[in-house]
């Protein structure tokens, strides 16, 4: 007899749905272990999300399928804990325009969240697109104002994202935009590694239920948002969730130490032989350079060293949990959109300081232009940097590759 006729599937819920009062755009693993996981833990009254994709529509038809009800896996290095997350409560194809304009223009709808890539900003891109379209919407049903909420690791997300709609409105919706509609910046963290089958016998053996859709992260997670809520929020707050007057500080802090330093352990270490994060930290002289490279970057943070202290401490204890299989693979894609934040950046504040470029610094970018010669980049923009480097194989790889990436940023 197959386990699936002797094991319930996870679809019954243990409290009725929530209404709708947040849209998501970016159904995924992470939205599922952050956004979502932050709702469900909020106290007061239950705030239920729609949930649409951003790609494919595989995730909403299997989350659909069990009522939107999952399992997030809590991968400590001692074990698993597992818990059952019950915040969305409707699962949509991102291409199902009806539902999708119906949803924004509903006057219950006080929050729209969003997990997209640094190239979802691009001018004309999907997320944008679909933005305008349900603001669009919202405007003539007369569904008032409402808060978008970008949740990913572009510095400023909010702005940017604000900056990226005003591009594609006509102008009678940009001023509608304007006056109704707060953009929210944030810095989310919490890894969350791609699932495998043996995560979905994990759960069945932790919960006691088949569930199609789990979801595995790490113990820890951290929230920052900066904005206004003028039609209201979830208390996240109650979650662990923080609220600031300025996120940029705390979008510095991810950026160039865990961010820059998960791309210098992907460059360097799959040059290496290494698949995982935990893998190549646990390689001494990669974790020197980690080290070096958090010395350099953290000397121009604006945090106090308490709070430095405390992220590199956890940092520490993240990076070598040896049951968080964060791919360097899947790291080491988009090079070229995510190292003018993670290196260039504090780079270029090291020189308005006298400090000048670190030697970790530099190495990072040099383990990447060895990454492009040993594996082809898919990216458009990785790609052209490759060939630049083939063209000119005279020049400093790294001087190169910083003139080009700094000209790059300054024009866009």
């Amino acid at each position: 007899m197959s386990v699936e006729t002797v094991r319930p599937r996870i679809s019954s819920r243990a409290v009725e749905k929530a209404p709708v009062r947040i849209a998501h755009l970016g159904l995924g693993a992470f939205h599922r272990a952050h956004q979502a996981w932050y709702t469900a833990h909020a106290a007061g009254d239950p705030w239920g999300i729609a949930a649409f994709t951003g790609r494919s529509p595989a995730v909403a038809q299997v989350l659909a399928a069990q009522d939107c009800v999952y399992t997030v896996i809590e991968r400590g290095a001692e074990g698993d804990r597992a818990e059952i997350v019950e915040s969305i409560v409707e699962a949509h194809d991102g291409a199902d325009v009806s539902a999708w304009r119906s949803t924004i223009a509903s006057p219950d709808v006080a929050v729209v969240t969003l997990t997209v890539t640094e190239a979802g900003y691009a001018r004309g891109s999907t997320p944008p697109r679909r933005l305008v379209e349900g603001l669009a919407a919202r405007r003539a049903a007369d569904g008032g104002p409402v808060s978008i909420v970008s949740c990913d690791n572009l510095p400023g997300n909010g702005q940017a994202m604000r900056a990226a709609i005003d591009a594609l409105a006509d102008l009678d919706l940009a001023g509608w935009i304007d006056a109704n509609v707060a953009f929210v910046d944030t810095m989310v963290d919490r890894i969350t590694p791609s699932v495998t089958a043996a995560d979905s016998t994990a759960a069945l053996a932790l919960t006691g239920a088949l569930d199609e859709a789990p979801v595995v992260t790490e113990p820890f997670s951290e929230w920052i948002l900066a904005g206004d809520f003028p039609a209201g929020r979830p208390a996240w707050e109650t979650a662990g969730a923080r609220f600031v007057a300025d996120a940029t500080p705390y979008e510095e802090r991810k950026l160039w130490l865990l961010n820059a330093a998960h791309s210098l352990l992907a460059y360097a270490g799959s040059g290496r032989g290494f698949d995982s994060i935990d893998e190549a930290f646990a390689d001494d002289e990669l974790n020197a350079m980690t080290e070096q490279l958090w010395a350099e970057q953290r000397a121009v943070l604006s945090l106090g060293d308490e709070e430095i202290d405390s992220a590199l401490a956890a940092l520490r204890e993240r990076f070598a949990n040896p049951r968080i299989r964060h791919s360097l693979q899947q790291i080491a894609q988009m090079g070229a959109l995510k190292l003018p934040v993670r290196i260039l950046d504090p780079m270029r504040r090291r020189e308005e300081r006298g400090l000048g470029h670190g030697a970790a610094q530099r190495a990072t970018i040099a383990a990447w232009a060895d990454h492009l010669v040993r594996f082809d980049p898919a990216d458009a923009a990785s790609a052209a940097i490759a060939r630049l480097l083939a063209r000119n194989p005279r020049a400093e790889p790294v001087d190169l590759i910083i003139d080009t990436l700094t000209t790059e940023q300054h024009a866009s």
